[in-house]
């Protein structure tokens, strides 16, 4: 299988929430050797003025000034506790990200050099982890990594999350920061881009499929849903059709899919090319 990098935004994301925890560090630690100068500045003076009272022998000013230079010393401003490791949001995104190369690397284990795997493409309504592009088709790929039973109602879901004596501990529905279920996070984008691809004259259906990739993911029901769930790359595997028999069938030919992805890639690059600048480049 061919693996071609289209973007790697979950890695951008990592290394800008990297950067935000220590920026935020070093302000943390800039303020706190402000308030040191500050601090060793007010002990100073109050040392200096101390000390000239004791010369000129004026007792009562000098212990009231030794007594505040004592309580001084006592407010010293505490350094600040450095973060043991990631911030949950890091954490988050390194699991997302060894969720989708679980995924990949069953999928490049799995399928021969008929298969190209187009990794983080991105259109006007969102990005899509995964494209894989063969002989059985085109398919849209969405990859959570959730320690958790999952339920579809739909287009909503919820995750369960149970301890080890199968308690039910935490209940949440699953949605990004927009607001959108996975399986609207998937159809929105893979929508735009079967269009995109029907207009450039090569139709082709995009098939949708969400992995829930860790180990412990279990899919706990499926009500209407408008993608197809599974909780290992082998579904996707199965549904792709690795037999011969399936193979025998109809495929897209070698020049078909030459074509579809290079529209693909000209498709990601105009949009990240605009997502990027901000601004809208002639097509």
């Amino acid at each position: 299988m061919h693996v071609v990098e289209l973007s790697n935004h979950p890695g951008d994301m990592l290394d800008d929430a990297s950067r935000r925890r220590a920026a935020a560090q070093k302000r943390v630690l800039s303020g706190y050797e402000d308030e040191l100068v500050r601090y060793r500045a007010r002990v100073q003076t109050i040392r200096v003025r101390r000390d000239r009272a004791r010369a000129q022998h004026r007792w009562w000013a000098w212990l009231r000034l030794a007594v505040g230079a004592w309580r001084q010393k006592r407010a010293s401003p505490r350094p600040p506790v450095r973060a043991a490791g990631h911030t949950d949001l890091e954490e988050k995104i390194r699991a997302g990200i060894e969720g989708e190369q679980l995924v990949a690397t069953e999928l490049g284990r799995a399928l021969d050099d008929g298969w190209t795997l187009l990794r983080g493409y991105r259109n006007r309504r969102g990005e899509i982890d995964h494209l894989l592009l063969g002989p059985r088709g085109l398919f849209a790929v969405e990859v959570k990594y959730l320690n958790a039973t999952v339920y579809v109602d739909g287009d909503r879901w919820r995750a369960d999350k149970y301890d080890n004596y199968g308690n039910l501990v935490e209940q949440r529905s699953i949605a990004d920061r927009k607001g959108r279920s996975p399986s609207v996070q998937l159809n929105e984008p893979a929508d735009d881009l079967e269009r995109f691809l029907r207009q450039r004259g090569q139709p082709v259906a995009v098939r949708r499929v969400v992995i829930l990739a860790h180990r412990r993911s279990r899919l706990g029901g499926a009500r209407n849903p408008t993608v197809l769930v599974g909780t290992s790359a082998g579904y996707l595997l199965t549904l792709i059709g690795a037999s011969a028999e399936a193979q025998a069938q109809d495929p897209l030919s070698r020049d078909r899919r030459l074509a579809i992805q290079r529209l693909i890639r000209h498709d990601h690059d105009f949009h990240d090319k605009r997502l990027r600048s901000g601004s809208r480049p002639p097509r």
